[in-house]
């Protein structure tokens, strides 16, 4: 998108019209002392004393006669600045006597030095007729007229002796005009009053909410601000008026700021887009002229849309504290409060924003008359996403096996943005294998990239270290596929991909979730810890490469304990979570303690033991499955990389009888009994995989 280029947003002209008009006078100035140069440098300039010669030299008979006979002119030596040319000057007329100077029309001839003519060429003289005391030398009239070379009194314009002086004095006002501009330019201390806010003309944008996906709730949310500003009669007659303030909120990537273009190409209505950190600036009352600014300029082309990008850089909310105060963005929010709903308040204009940290924003410019509306722009789900991708696909050369709503089942969590960079991973890496379209693999390959990293196949390792890594993602794939609340395995590698990991086990599951089970997260913490304990079962030492899996495994144990109620510790929250609904939390932000010493190493205990309880069910399942666990590590030696339907007939092919999950067995019995008196019931054991729990009962998965 751009802006138009030759007026701005208060309809002044803008920088390239500017720049016109300065090449227009730059133009202008030098054909003027071209033409000045050139009448200069065509005048012949000579000595009083000279002149007396040219006179003798150019004498007449009488007045108005021809010339006399012995009337040559003079030879003049013209010097450096005419290549050393030697002039013949003859037959002086049209002597114009100023105050100053005599200027007169010549025959000039070069006779010696560059340029040599056959034919004499008209010029003009000039000679200075004042004296060294400063007096005029009144004897070259009297000679003049001894000679009979006819002459008059001419009198020099003003324009005439003042141009050098305009001249100079006119280029010294344009430098000085063009400093003005470059200092008025955006950035500078002369326009930090003036908004930042630029105006995209309707055929600039182009979108419209064709071009908007997954995101139908937020769609019919925004069609009514788009529906009255095309009919307002319609609204207007019943007693509605239109909404001051649209605040969008969501994850990044999920498409507020398309959404927002979207309404602007529906509403055929003038579009002032910025970001909320145009208005930030270290200078106390700057941003809130701006406000003012830009809002003056959306009035004026009423009804009009402005877009604030990123709203939380100004509209966080203001803190009583004096360790928080901040004047310049204090400022700020208090104009853009008032221009948006104070005493003189701007109608037809409509204030779309656009934040994923709506918690941090104050109070008073959340509340009805400001923002009316509040639209949350979310993840899509899996009908969301295949929409989403055939928008993107619309201009992409597809293979026939490419399935869109399998790409879109294997990619929950996948917001627009991350969908897009899908499509255009694909398809270049379909154009690096000289291919004719995309296919699924390279759907498939792109999904890895975004969710692991880019393989690293050039990183050579020791075969030690490789057996150890090919037993630790064998431990994670064996313990994920026997149990029975995990997604499935989609692929195993020991292949190095991303910063850090040196294999990978790649779970898809088989559709979006909203909410998680106790046994769920324990299945979770299970598949963490499995790389580990194989490792451990195998070399009877551990390595650093589950440094992350620990991390993750008592990062969810924790949440268990804290955050969700599932320990002996009963249904309580023991701390709050300040951060945002739509940002991930970073190393930095400290969740508030809500708990005394006491209850933090009771909350430590039961973390504990919900790890030593997986540890003990994960290590029962590989040492049951140790046939199935030394198959797969001997394969992803071989190979380097299995995937789900491998996976699955290693697991088959290796396994003798029907395993129970540990823990699922009553108390007494012996899970190797119980797994032989499931095996006489081959019906309800589906591929000989290991029987799940549910409800205290065993049950095959």
């Amino acid at each position: 998108m751009a802006d138009d280029p030759s007026t701005s947003t208060s309809g002044k002209p803008t920088v390239t019209s500017r720049n016109t008009t300065l090449y227009i006078l730059i133009a202008g100035l030098g054909l003027l002392v071209y033409l000045y140069w050139s009448v200069q440098s065509s005048v012949v300039r000579i000595t009083p004393r000279q002149f007396e010669q040219l006179v003798e030299g150019s004498s007449r008979v009488s007045n108005g006669s021809k010339l006399a006979e012995d009337s040559k002119g003079i030879l003049h030596e013209a010097g450096s600045e005419d290549k050393g040319q030697t002039l013949r000057i003859t037959e002086l007329r049209e002597v114009r006597v100023y105050e100053r100077v005599i200027v007169g029309t010549v025959d000039k001839l070069v006779v010696m030095g560059k340029d040599v003519e056959e034919e004499a060429v008209k010029a003009q003289i000039r000679v200075n007729r004042g004296t060294s005391d400063g007096t005029t030398d009144q004897s070259l009239e009297k000679l003049l007229d001894e000679h009979f070379i006819g002459w008059e009194y001419a009198h020099e314009s003003g324009f005439a002796k003042a141009w050098p002086f305009l001249l100079i004095t006119g280029l010294v006002l344009f430098f000085f005009i063009s400093m003005l501009r470059r200092l008025g330019g955006a950035g500078s201390p002369a326009q930090f009053g003036r908004s930042r806010g630029r105006l995209f003309a309707l055929e600039d944008l182009g979108i419209t909410f064709q071009d908007v996906a997954g995101v139908d709730e937020a769609v019919e949310e925004v069609w009514e601000v788009v529906d009255f500003l095309q009919s307002p009669e319609r609204y207007q007659r019943l007693g509605g008026r239109i909404p001051r303030g649209v605040l969008l909120v969501g994850p990044p990537g999920t498409g507020k700021t398309l959404l927002a273009k979207a309404i602007a190409g529906e509403a055929g209505v003038p579009f002032f887009s910025l970001s909320g950190s145009d208005f930030v600036e270290m200078f106390v009352g700057v941003g809130a002229a701006r406000v003012r600014d830009m809002f003056q300029q959306a009035e004026s082309k009423a009804p009009c849309i402005i877009f604030l990008d990123e709203l939380d850089a100004i509209g966080k909310s203001r803190g009583g504290s004096a360790m928080n105060h901040h004047d310049e963005r204090e400022q700020t929010l208090n104009a853009l409060l008032v221009e948006m709903d104070g005493f003189n308040s701007n109608n037809g204009v409509i204030v779309i924003a656009a934040t994923n940290r709506p918690e941090t924003l104050d109070q008073a410019l959340m509340r009805p008359g400001r923002f009316d509306r509040q639209v949350v722009v979310d993840q899509p789900d899996l009908r969301g996403r295949n929409e989403i991708l055939k928008i993107h696909v619309s201009n992409v050369k597809l293979d026939e096996d490419v399935d869109l709503k399998q790409i879109a089942s294997i990619t929950p969590g996948f917001v627009g943005a991350d969908l897009a960079n899908l499509v255009n991973e694909a398809a270049l890496l379909a154009a690096r294998r000289e291919k004719q379209t995309v296919m699924m693999t390279e759907f498939n390959e792109s999904v890895e990239r975004a969710t692991a990293g880019i393989e690293k196949k050039q990183r050579v390792m020791n075969p030690d270290e490789k057996l150890r890594i090919a037993y630790h993602e064998s431990g994670h794939a064996l313990v994920a596929s026997s149990l029975p609340n995990t997604d499935p395995v989609h692929k195993v590698s020991i292949i190095p991909r991303g910063l850090a990991a040196l294999g990978y086990t790649l779970q898809r599951p088989e559709g979006d979730r909203y909410l998680m089970t106790e046994n769920e997260l324990e299945s979770r913490i299970h598949v963490l810890l499995a790389g580990t304990i194989a490792e451990e079962l195998v070399f009877q030492d551990i390595s650093t490469g589950a440094s992350n899996d620990l991390e993750r495994a008592t990062a969810i144990a924790r949440s268990m304990v804290m955050d969700y109620g599932m320990s002996e510790l009963g249904r309580v929250n023991f701390r709050h979570k300040p951060g945002s609904a739509f940002l991930s939390q970073g190393p930095g932000e400290e969740l508030y303690r809500l708990h005394s010493e006491k209850t933090a190493q009771l909350i430590d205990e039961q973390v504990k033991s919900i790890i030593d309880a997986s540890i003990e069910v994960v290590r029962e399942i590989l040492v049951l499955r140790r046939d199935a666990l030394e198959a797969l590590t001997v394969r992803l030696v071989e190979v380097e990389s299995v995937d789900g339907v491998e996976l699955k007939q290693i697991i088959e092919d290796h396994t003798e009888s029907p395993r129970v999950v540990p823990g699922t067995e009553k108390k007494g019995e012996d899970p190797m009994e119980v797994a032989a008196a499931t095996s006489e019931e081959p019906d309800e054991l589906k591929d000989g995989s290991t029987p799940a729990a549910s409800g205290g009962q065993p049950k095959p998965r």
